[in-house]
């Protein structure tokens, strides 16, 4: 029954998916009637809540990865790129559902009907989607958004008074979950299980709070408060440091009613091959430093690319670059090692090649077997199709243990921090984490070769130089090995990709892009646009240049 309900409710996130995307409008002021209510309604309440955040948490992924080179962006220049729809989707997440549900949440809720702990966990959500807009676009509204009888246009507020409304809700958060009276019955929180007895309430209680002080680890990396940063830090027990506290979504392998699975597995794994292209300068990064989790993030489907040594001649009709000339900007630079073609396979493309796609499906590197649970690449170089590997059970990271070990690092670079030595201890931790994660969903493909599999040996090598290289490098060079590991550890959920390279301006490594005129890097990205429309109060941008409160450093030097 659990599982049966568990898809009833991914239903329900497919279909929320959909609605979000499809918009047509942007509903800043609506609000849920509690009198329409019944007091059963507080789990689909909480469901909508958790359906949303998710969405919005695939978006921001996925935008960051393009924007950073973990995940292929095409286009021709950014402003173009992200237009005034690009955050529709968690634009209506955070005012269109969190604020209206959670306010019809606390009208349901009587002594009789103790509903903390979903209240608290929502709240949670509701601050992390809260700082990511802000991060994203810079003021938002908050004290007068959705009350539409008495501010039917409400303002944009200040951007770092609204992190520091969400850091007042990640202790109300906190405060309600930690007030929970009773068990919660017949609820299901879709990222730590189901509730029904006090232990298992308990034990998610912890883990929500741990989500909760994990964001106020992020809020203080983000805006420079290392202080506080590094008293939340110095408790294990306070944040998510393990990899069983993991803040992730899991998905399923049911096709109907709905399809429960990854979203980039649904993309990849179709009866015409491989949608997805995956980005040449992670490929390149990776293969040039033999990482051992290679094999899981891409699954090759044909051992040469066009142009490279197997096939130098090209092959104008699958990939097009493969018989052009070095484009003159490109000329000289580290960039002309990925530019178009990698050697053995690795078949994506360089960020922001706008050129239409070729009849590449059954070419090109299909997702892997992390996080979308896809095929292990076990050189078997067969075509994606249907069914294949994991069949999409597979995960959406938020936040990891991983992420956290990295945050840990550049707190420890930082002018001011405790230094290279403890930074390499927690790069090292990140590592060894993400490796060990990451090769556990080779169990999710069963036709996988295990002979394949990176061993122990292989693990504890790679991590030993990496950590090596890191500890004999000086300035921008160690900058440039954190980034670069904490990105690809990052594969699959970069949200905090983008805020890094703004905050820091590394790596350096990532490169230029396919044309020689992207424009300035976003620092932040355009509103929706019929949310400007309907609110006079809302005035759009004419470009990317807006600094966050946070963001003081110059723009990053990728173009």
């Amino acid at each position: 029954m659990k599982k049966i309900y568990k898809f009833l409710l991914l239903a329900i996130v497919s279909a929320g998916m959909i609605s979000l995307n499809s918009c047509e409008t942007i509903e800043l002021e609506k609000l849920v009637d509690p009198n329409q209510l019944a007091e059963g309604d507080s789990q689909f309440l909480f469901n909508s809540i958790q359906n949303s955040y998710r969405g919005a948490q695939v978006t921001f992924n996925d935008r960051s990865s393009e924007l950073t080179r973990i995940d292929f962006m095409a286009g021709t220049d950014y402003f173009s790129n992200y237009n005034s729809a690009t955050l529709n989707g968690p634009w209506n997440t955070l005012y269109s559902t969190i604020n209206p549900d959670i306010a019809a949440m606390e009208a349901l809720e009587t002594p009789d009907n103790d509903l903390s702990y979903v209240i608290g966990a929502s709240k949670i959500m509701q601050a992390h989607v809260m700082m990511q807009l802000v991060d994203y676009l810079g003021d938002i509204p908050w004290t007068e958004a959705n009350q539409p009888d008495t501010f039917p246009t409400p303002v944009l507020d200040d951007d770092a008074s609204v992190y520091a409304a969400a850091l007042a809700l990640l202790d109300e958060g906190i405060a309600r979950l930690n007030s929970a009276s009773v068990p919660v019955s017949n609820v299901t929180d879709l990222f730590y299980g189901a509730l029904g007895s006090s232990s298992q309430t308990a034990a998610q209680v912890t883990n929500w709070v741990k989500v909760a002080n994990t964001l106020k680890m992020r809020a203080a990396i983000t805006t420079g408060d290392m202080a506080t940063f590094n008293s939340i830090a110095a408790n294990d027990a306070n944040y998510i440091s393990s990899t069983a506290d993991d803040f992730q979504f899991n998905f399923g392998t049911q096709l109907a009613p709905v399809n429960t699975q990854h979203q980039d597995y649904q993309n990849d794994y179709t009866t015409s091959g491989a949608n997805i292209y995956q980005n040449n300068w992670l490929m390149y990064t990776m293969v040039n430093l033999d990482d051992p989790r290679m094999r899981y993030y891409f699954y090759r489907q044909k051992n040469c690319v066009p142009g490279a040594s197997c096939q130098p001649d090209g092959q104008t009709d699958v990939l097009q670059c493969s018989t052009d000339g070095v484009p003159p900007h490109i000329q000289g630079t580290e960039s002309e090692n990925w530019w178009c073609y990698l050697e053995n396979g690795y078949w994506g493309r360089m960020h922001a090649n706008p050129r239409g796609i070729p009849p590449d499906g059954n070419e090109r590197v299909a997702v892997g077997v992390y996080p979308a649970a896809g095929l292990f690449d076990d050189d078997d170089f067969s075509d994606v199709t249907l069914g294949l590997g994991g069949n999409g059970a597979g995960i959406e990271p938020f936040i990891l243990a991983s992420y956290v070990d990295f945050w840990k690092a550049e707190v420890a670079l930082s002018p001011g921090g405790a230094g290279a030595a403890v930074a390499a201890t927690n790069i090292q931790a990140g590592l060894e984490k993400s490796i060990a994660k990451v090769q556990t969903f080779i169990s999710v493909d069963p036709g996988a070769t295990a002979s394949f599999a990176p061993t122990a040996a292989d693990n504890t090598a790679y991590v030993a130089g990496v950590v090596a290289d890191f500890t004999a490098a000086t300035g921008a060079d160690q900058w440039n090995i954190l980034a670069e590991q904490y990105w690809i550890t990052m594969f699959g959920g970069g949200a905090d990709a983008f805020n890094f390279y703004r905050r820091t301006g590394f790596p350096t490594t990532v490169g230029l892009g396919f044309g020689p005129a992207l424009g300035n890097f976003p620092r932040t990205f355009l509103y929706p646009q019929n949310e400007v429309i309907a609110n006079p109060n809302i005035m759009q941008r004419t470009n990317n240049d807006d600094a966050v409160f946070w963001n003081t450093q110059p723009l990053p030097i990728a173009n």
